[in-house]
């Protein structure tokens, strides 16, 4: 059963095998831990650049918002074996405005059990996209899902996690978080920016998620997650906010032959659930994305997104603090041309329309994105 499991162990769970000290004696720390640094820059055209910055119509932190030229982050990866128990990560974000501790947390390397245990400052991983990085994306700009639900940093916390890898045939990790419910753009539909404290265990953010692996032949593989987050708001005593998540990655790489294409279909579901004086209020968001690598350097994507107006628990319209624009249906198509010219550099050509059913014109946006890494850099999750 072991080495059926392990390139999937390695592939969707790259945590579990970066850093693991090798060869049975005591280990000695490398004084040089990894260090990179990642530059992501975009030249941004949109129909009405108020449009644009208004009423969260580019609700990622890091998404492209004016005319002209856009620095959208500038990351310092740092990265090492600490000692034969535990592996540190830190992502430090550099902008116009000032510098932010994105995440720096320690990972267990020897637990028994097949456990795992991260502390620190962490990004959630409910769902497939809020613990990725902007340079791992396929697209410029975040989806509008995270940003609605989560805000525009994406779910992350000071906080624990604990994860287990269950003993079924297949690979499924079974995991569970607990981080602080407060932040404007990283628990928006928590506590947000009203921090009312901890004052017992009920008053922190619990994430719980169970990811799972198929492999379906030699060139076909799936990767399959439900997820639930869980945490207080702001809007009276007891009041609570839940978020329920779906999300499947399905990939055609052909193994069988020499190939430099490779085919992916990402789907990803939000239903957020949100306690108010005297009402329910509901929401719908999902996210659809299509991307053909078709040659070495070359690749095309596609996505839809689409956002419900939010309801209360009648089904009848329900005006809603966090998103009161947000009265009908929303849905935003972007397509995406991308060539690199090395694996340390990236180019891409996007353009999108995002139509909104409470404004009269549709919003169009075009941006071209560089991106150049240098330094090591850990491999990303499958």
């Amino acid at each position: 059963m072991l080495p059926s499991l392990l390139p999937c162990l390695l592939l969707a769970a790259p945590g579990w095998a970066q850093g693991m000290p090798q060869g049975g004696g005591g280990a000695v720390q490398n004084m040089n831990p990894n260090l990179s640094f990642i530059a992501d820059v975009a030249a941004a055209a949109f129909s009405d650049e108020a449009l644009s910055q208004a009423e969260g119509r580019q609700n990622g932190g890091h998404d492209p918002k004016a005319n002209g030229f856009n620095l959208q982050q500038l990351e310092l990866s740092v990265g090492a074996a600490v000692d034969p128990f535990f592996r540190f990560d830190a992502n430090l974000v550099f902008s116009l405005f000032g510098v932010e501790i994105e995440e720096a947390y320690g990972t267990s390397l020897s637990l028994p059990g097949r456990t795992q245990l991260r502390a620190g400052q962490f990004l959630t991983r409910f769902g497939r996209s809020n613990n990725t990085h902007p340079h791992s994306w396929d697209f410029v700009d975040q989806p509008l899902a995270n940003g609605r639900v989560f805000g525009g940093e994406g779910n992350r916390g000071l906080g624990v996690e604990g994860s287990i890898l269950l003993p079924t045939p297949w690979f499924a990790e079974l995991l569970v978080s607990q981080t602080g419910a407060a932040g404007a753009s990283t628990a928006r539909s928590f506590y947000g920016a009203e921090d009312l404290g901890v004052h017992r265990l009920q008053d922190l953010l619990t994430v719980a998620a169970l990811k799972q692996f198929f492999p379906m032949g030699q060139d076909w593989s799936l990767l399959w997650g439900l997820s639930y987050m869980g945490g207080p708001n702001p809007t009276g005593r007891d009041n609570r906010t839940e978020v329920f998540g779906t999300d499947a990655y399905l990939r055609f790489k052909p193994a069988s032959r020499a190939s430099n294409m490779q085919l992916t279909l990402t789907s990803e579901w939000f239903w957020r659930r949100r306690q108010v004086p005297d009402d329910v209020q509901q929401d719908l968001s999902a996210t659809q994305a299509l991307s053909w690598h078709f040659a070495q350097r070359w690749a095309v994507a596609a996505r839809h997104e689409f956002g419900s107006p939010t309801v209360g628990l009648d089904g009848s319209p329900s005006a809603d603090a966090l998103d009161p624009f947000w009265t009908a249906d929303r849905h935003r198509i972007t397509g995406n041309l991308t060539f690199w010219p090395s694996e340390f550099s990236r180019v891409r050509l996007q353009g999108s329309r995002d139509v909104a059913g409470w404004v009269d014109q549709p919003l169009t946006a075009a941006f071209l994105a560089v991106e150049f890494v240098t330094g090591a850099h850990g491999a990303h999750a499958f």
